[in-house]
């Protein structure tokens, strides 16, 4: 989250990916940065050390949920 709200701080297109796990953190981390409308994305949990297939397979699936958060806040 952090990374996808200084990003985005700094005028460059972000899009922070969260698992389902940590998206109430997520909530806490963006408005406690003052950037509660930052662009995220929901990934499933765990995705760390879930093989090379798998993650594949979630990118795959997130991969047009990230184009259009950056279209959305590019548009």
């Amino acid at each position: 989250m952090r990374d996808g709200v200084n990003i985005a701080k700094l005028g460059i297109p972000a899009v922070a990916l969260v698992t389902e796990e940590f998206w109430p953190q997520g909530d806490f981390v963006a408005e406690s940065l003052g950037m509660p409308d930052v662009p995220r994305v929901r990934l499933p949990h765990p995705v760390a050390g879930t093989g090379v297939k798998n993650m594949k397979k979630v990118a795959a699936e997130v991969a047009p949920a990230v184009i259009d958060a950056l279209e959305a806040n590019n548009g």
